[in-house]
């Protein structure tokens, strides 16, 4: 026979499982995303996007600069700042697909 539980262990079970209910709850009622967060959360993505892009381009044309000595100054950079542009304007895309509702979020 499998030894019971000790008291103290079933309460903690019984305040998890309660508070995990909760939490549930809780989002379930999440309150709407309101149009300024919106637009701040697409913002975001969009110029994010564009800033790595050039950062990294930045850094490629300074590395094959001073490491491979390639005198490839902007090419890097702009290759890197319009691939950056495409990435943010497609992560917009997908996410005000999602928060329309048009496509079903996808699950992590």
């Amino acid at each position: 026979m499998p030894p019971s539980e000790p008291e103290d262990l079933k309460r903690l079970k019984e305040r998890l499982d309660a508070a995990g209910a909760k939490v549930a709850e809780s989002e379930k009622q999440a309150a709407p995303n309101s149009p300024y967060s919106i637009a701040f959360r697409l913002g975001t993505e969009l110029v994010s996007a564009v800033v790595v892009g050039a950062g990294i381009g930045w850094g490629m044309d300074w590395a094959f600069e001073n490491w491979a000595h390639f005198h490839t100054r902007p090419a890097f950079m702009v290759v890197m700042f319009f691939l950056g542009a495409a990435a943010g304007i497609r992560n917009v895309y997908r996410t005000s697909q999602q928060l329309s509702g048009a496509e079903p979020p996808k699950e992590k």
